[in-house]
């Protein structure tokens, strides 16, 4: 009897064991919304408050070379959420901000929550969403089992309202109901949601997508971290206190995988969606694109080089810095190849980062594949190539003081030579000029 009760007991361990070995790894994927290109210490900012992503650099690796893929909301995150160009995936610009309004990611499109579905991960969306607000096009409809948040741009980290176009409106969403926590901070209500998520789902592969309301407009920084920044100059003031109170929930989200003891079993991706903004609503600035020309909306690197870091210790580098290419759209293949699980059957874009991430000498994907980008539709539409050093933009302008503003039908730079894109080299390279041009109607024109 003792020697089957044994038996019993070394085939249940060792199923437990074969389970835990073949568990595959969680993901969380950290969205920040209009973050600059330097802000955040780990990028050089000195003037502000973010131990917990700059942790993720220390215990993961961290692209000098990253790109969104869009300088704008609702086509980056498209571009981020399909491994598709935003145009190609349906999002050329903004998804409206009212129910039922136009613009949406379509739902042909197959979304990394779905590809991760399909694996049996629990997939969970939390935060902003800004990429259809119909119900065919919201989350629980595009491969997410949970999700809370706003549908539209932003709201209010308070009231949960909607106020910067038309009447203002409510929009706070859980699994496609509207629900009202009036007086909830926004960022901690996240924070608390993802922890809760990970609580009832620490069994089993998850992918969480942590899409934040910061540090967008309206900056609503807590009390504390106004105090502590009184002295930083106006609006840079309101900006740090609102993105050291983004960084206190990353640490509690980043506190709860330690507490469970998943640090090691979970990939934690962390970006940023375009530029600060320089909007008058959100005080003509406050961020800061540090070397780079440019902020939101614009094509100049400083609307779309931003942070972008891989964490996952124990399985990937750690402290580490990679200076090759890469961008938004390389997630999903990225982290399909990490994972294991099945890419969708459709065109990518994007394209495995993994072996640049495991060797720094490894030779970046787009070294042979350039990249492309697009906001908006016809000859009016802003577009950019970068073929290896050689950048060109369309129809762009330069966003990063409201006194700049120009506009550029053409603007080439070298960006190893030229990372500030300071000196327009069309005249110049007229024959770089229509070998980019081509690239980009190959590609991208109908």
């Amino acid at each position: 009897m003792l020697r089957f009760a044994g038996l019993a007991l070394f085939w249940s361990l060792l199923t437990v064991s074969t389970f835990a070995a073949e568990k595959k790894p969680n993901v969380i994927f950290i969205l920040a919304d209009d973050q600059g290109s330097v802000d955040a210490g780990c990028y050089g900012s000195d003037d502000l408050h973010t131990p917990h992503m700059d942790s993720l650099a220390v215990n993961g690796v961290r692209f000098t070379q990253f790109y969104s893929a869009a300088p704008v909301c609702s086509p980056s995150r498209a571009g981020a959420l399909t491994g598709r160009w935003p145009v190609r995936a349906g999002v050329p610009s903004n998804c409206s901000s009212e129910k039922g309004g136009g613009g949406a990611l379509p739902n042909s499109e197959i979304t990394m929550a779905e590809m991760f579905k399909a694996a049996g991960y629990t997939t969970a969306h939390i935060g902003k969403w800004h990429i259809g607000y119909t119900e065919e096009t919201m989350p629980l409809a595009q491969g997410f089992d949970y999700s809370i948040g706003h549908m539209g741009g932003c709201i209010d980290n308070y009231s949960h309202f909607f106020y910067w176009n038309g009447p203002n409106r409510h929009d706070l969403w859980r699994n496609g109901k509207e629900v009202y926590e009036s007086g909830r901070y926004f960022p901690q209500l996240m924070a608390d949601e993802a922890s809760a998520f990970i609580e009832k789902n620490h069994d089993k592969p998850f992918f969480i997508y942590y899409a934040m309301n910061t540090p967008h407009y309206p900056y609503q920084g807590e009390a504390k971290w106004l105090e502590y920044f009184k002295n930083v100059k106006y609006p840079r003031n309101l900006y740090a206190a609102f993105i050291a109170s983004q960084d206190e929930r990353i640490g509690q989200l980043l506190a709860t995988l330690d507490k469970l003891s998943l640090r090691n079993d979970t990939i934690v991706i962390y970006q940023s969606d375009n530029g600060y903004s320089t909007e008058v609503r959100a005080h003509n600035g406050g961020g800061n694109s540090g070397p780079y020309r440019g902020a939101k909306f614009s094509m100049f690197e400083g609307g779309i080089r931003l942070p972008g870091i891989i964490s996952w210790p124990g399985h990937l580098p750690e402290g580490e810095v990679r200076d090759q290419m890469a961008h938004a759209c390389d997630w999903m293949p990225t982290l399909a190849e990490l994972t294991g699980v099945a890419l969708p059957q459709t065109h990518l874009d994007g394209r495995s980062q993994v072996a640049v991430l495991k060797d720094g000498k490894a030779k970046s994907p787009h070294a042979d594949h350039p990249l492309h980008w697009q906001v908006g539709k016809g000859n009016g539409a802003t577009w950019a190539v970068r073929d290896g050093d050689w950048k060109l933009i369309a129809n762009t302008r330069d966003t990063e003081e409201a006194g700049k503003n120009q506009n550029f039908k053409l603007f080439l730079a070298n960006i190893a030579e030229d990372p500030g894109e300071t000196t327009n080299l069309t005249e110049q390279h007229p024959d770089i000029v229509a070998r980019l041009t081509k690239l980009h109607e190959q590609e991208l024109s109908p």
